[in-house]
């Protein structure tokens, strides 16, 4: 499929440069003159690059990359600027541009900044099965939750490091999703990030999974096999639920951990690996000690850096986020023309407590998008058992590319009807302490 970039500068000779470069390159190409009309383009869907200029009257280009990146996480943004204007530009990095040009530039190198971007793109939409490919922060890890923020402030901090981290969390919190961030943020971002799940491998097989074997090691060793933890030389492994690795493997955990070598099955030849080690799980690996289930010394080397996820119930300010970020995706995925979501749903969503956490979400709206009629997501959407509840508001459309806090705004606006000003039973149907709800509205108001 041919990807399609969106070209928006006030200057016309550069609109119809830039426009017959990338034409003649193969490319799609759609064109704005400003900020405002280059952002009604995103909303609709399958724009693949953004190159804007920086300053344009209106909407600016920091602000179009913020806004997009919002309502499509996945499309690139390449910025344009004077010489005058290159610290904005790398602001802009910061905020999720993956390149900048200064005037005047050669073809040569906006073509290049082009395909470097699709580049990108193609490996961070790579399915989660490929294990050798980081992925972006995205939306996931963009929160308004201060819990989160602390997580992902000690990420930032802990993922340049060399040291071993032990994830914490409920199933479907989100601790495959940290890891990858801390190995994109990592010194070994470029090289193989390797993850395996340890229960859902059978405990006769893990071992070998793990190390690899040699030919005739055991019946049906018909050759050498490399291990995992080969795979990962000089990048970083993933193991997640940790907690259901059985004792023997255990061992040889630790002797890794340690000294950072390990031998087939099969052989005593030892084999010598400069991997970094994520461990996850949702089990409670102090307890696992105590109890002699789980060897206290490898608890330890594990536990250098511990992060704890918290449940998506304890985190509710991101729901609003995620649901945008979900119904983006699978609209996408599904060719579905969907609008937004309607507050009567927003605010179900918003009251249920999440025993799945996020995972859960996701294959809501996921099942949302798929059985949607009316280009908007509404309770009649919502799988049976929250959709039939108590919970009934009066219905209006969140946009996709809402700011968040005009979603939040609104839905608070439509609790406080629905609940007559009652402003205790608001909290509770949204959710979020009645402190929390004075303060938004406080700040609303101000």
């Amino acid at each position: 499929m041919r990807k399609k970039i969106l070209v928006v500068d006030d200057e016309q000779g550069i609109r119809l440069s830039l426009e017959k470069i990338f034409t003649k390159e193969g490319f799609d190409v759609l064109t704005a003159t400003n900020g405002d009309d280059a952002f009604r383009l995103v909303r609709k869907g399958g724009i693949d690059l953004i190159v804007t200029d920086i300053r344009m009257a209106g909407m600016d280009g920091m602000e179009l990359l913020k806004v997009s990146k919002s309502v499509s996480p996945h499309t690139e943004v390449i910025m344009i600027t004077g010489y005058a204007a290159v610290e904005t530009a790398v602001d802009s990095l910061k905020e999720g541009a993956c390149d900048y040009l200064t005037k005047p530039f050669k073809k040569a190198d906006i073509l290049g900044a082009v395909h470097k971007a699709i580049e990108r793109q193609t490996l961070s939409m790579d399915q989660p099965g490929d294990q050798t490919r980081g992925t972006r922060e995205g939306p996931l890890v963009e929160t308004s939750s201060p819990r989160m923020k602390e997580v992902v402030d000690l990420v930032r901090q802990v993922a340049p490091s060399q040291a071993t981290v032990l994830i914490l969390g409920k199933t479907g919190s989100g601790k495959e999703v940290i890891a990858d961030m801390i190995h994109r943020l990592s010194p070994r971002a470029e090289r193989p990030m390797i993850k395996v799940n340890c229960a859902a491998i059978p405990e006769t097989l893990i071992e070998s999974e793990l190390f690899g074997y040699e030919k005739g090691a055991f019946t049906g060793a018909s050759s050498k096999r490399q291990g995992r933890f080969e795979a990962a030389d000089q990048g970083t492994i993933f193991l997640d639920e940790i907690g259901d690795v059985p004792a023997a493997v255990q061992v040889k955990l630790l002797r890794i951990l340690q000294e950072g070598t390990f031998e087939h099955l099969g052989s005593n030849e030892g084999i010598s690996v400069d991997t970094r080690i994520i461990a996850a799980t949702n089990r409670d690996l102090s307890g696992m000690v105590q109890k002699g289930t789980f060897r206290e010394d490898l608890y330890w080397r594990l536990n250098v850096i511990n992060i704890n996820l918290p449940d998506l119930k304890e985190r509710k300010e991101d729901i609003p986020s995620l649901v945008q970020h979900f119904i983006a995706r699978y609209a996408k995925k599904n060719s579905k023309p969907i609008d937004g979501i309607e507050s009567g749903a927003m605010g179900i969503l918003l009251n249920h407590d999440w025993p799945g956490n996020v995972r859960e979400l996701e294959n809501i709206i996921e099942r949302s998008v798929v059985m949607d009629k009316n280009a908007v997501i509404d309770k009649d959407d919502l799988p049976f058992e929250l959709s039939n509840t108590e919970y009934s508001m009066g219905s209006v459309t969140i946009h996709m590319g809402t700011p968040l806090d005009e979603v939040e705004k609104i839905l608070m606006e439509q609790t406080l009807k629905y609940t007559r000003g009652d402003k205790a039973l608001a909290s509770r149907l949204l959710g979020v302490s009645t402190r929390t709800l004075y303060r938004k509205l406080d700040r609303d108001d101000s």
